[in-house]
């Protein structure tokens, strides 16, 4: 969604764009081609990415910093203090080539190792370490929390029940189980279901995410722009909830007898509901087609 993106960030052409989610300089090449004024603050938790986006990014080196970090640790760190945000974007979620990297763990093609830390190698425990440490009762809640999964607690039960003989270590091993509890060969679908909670949790993305974006919203400078393409519901939620609450005049308490809180509107959505990708972007990319963009103007 890289034109989708630029329209609703054209406002902030010719400042500074925070791109938390750089990955290997995509959207952030765009737009340095295409808005010769503005300069680009990439972050990326993931080493491999940023080595990536530095090549990448490489002829427009002098409007270009790349912190690798987090994003929740970028908007707290003290290089962000003298910055002024025109504009801001996050493209949630792993990346295709994360998906595609067997090293990573991600995906549940055969053999994989049971990974996914989106920091690479050093960067907290993996999905093995969880399956293999967590109580059975935080299993059950990250598949029933992270990944809307029906059978959670049977899951769960199962993992403690095999871990204690032979530990997690690969994808063939989380998919055993699953078939174990459909008792016949689980979907696709199901599949990914369970490995994204796995994703989820390792990677603390809810909460990373929660924290980030009130925090990107007072960095803005008054009409910034905050772009974020989410891939599933629970993100999607998180995004649809703060810009709806942002958006109001009033937030108090139902049945408070006089307004005690701000009183105004912070802003207001660029558009109603999510924009989706076009049909030739899902034809040459099926990835594509989970996508949901949703941008948020700050009030002037």
């Amino acid at each position: 969604m890289v034109e989708e993106v630029l329209e609703v960030l054209e406002g902030a052409r010719e400042g500074v764009i925070l791109d938390g989610t750089l990955g290997g300089g995509g959207h952030a090449k765009a737009m340095l081609g295409r808005w010769p004024r503005c300069r680009i603050l990439g972050v990326d938790r993931d080493p491999e990415a940023v080595r990536e986006a530095r090549r990448r990014l490489e002829p427009f080196a002098e409007r270009v910093r790349i912190l690798e970090m987090r994003f929740d640790k970028a908007v707290d760190d003290a290089r962000m203090r003298n910055e002024v945000l025109k504009g801001a974007f996050l493209d949630l979620g792993v990346s295709s080539w994360q998906l595609d990297a067997d090293h990573r763990g991600f995906a549940f093609r055969e053999t994989l190792p049971l990974d996914m830390r989106m920091g690479g190698e050093g960067d907290g425990m993996t999905a093995a370490d969880l399956l293999n440490q967590a109580e059975e009762a935080e299993l059950a809640r990250v598949f029933q929390e992270y990944g809307e999964e029906p059978r959670a607690r049977r899951l769960a039960r199962e993992v403690t029940r095999r871990r204690r003989s032979r530990p997690f270590r690969t994808s063939d091993d989380l998919v055993a189980v699953l078939g174990a509890v459909l008792r016949r060969s689980p979907s696709a679908r199901e599949k990914a279901r369970v490995f994204q909670s796995l994703r989820i949790a390792v990677n603390q993305e809810l909460s990373v995410l929660g924290h980030t974006l009130p925090r990107l919203r007072d960095l803005l400078r008054p009409g910034g722009v905050l772009a974020v393409i989410a891939y599933h519901s629970l993100e999607d939620r998180l995004v649809k909830d703060s810009f709806r609450e942002w958006s109001r005049d009033c937030v108090c308490p139902p049945g408070l007898p006089v307004c005690a809180c701000r009183g105004v509107a912070l802003g207001a959505p660029l558009f109603r509901g999510p924009r989706r990708p076009a049909p030739p972007e899902v034809a040459r990319n099926p990835r594509a087609r989970s996508a949901l963009l949703r941008a948020w103007r700050k009030a002037e």
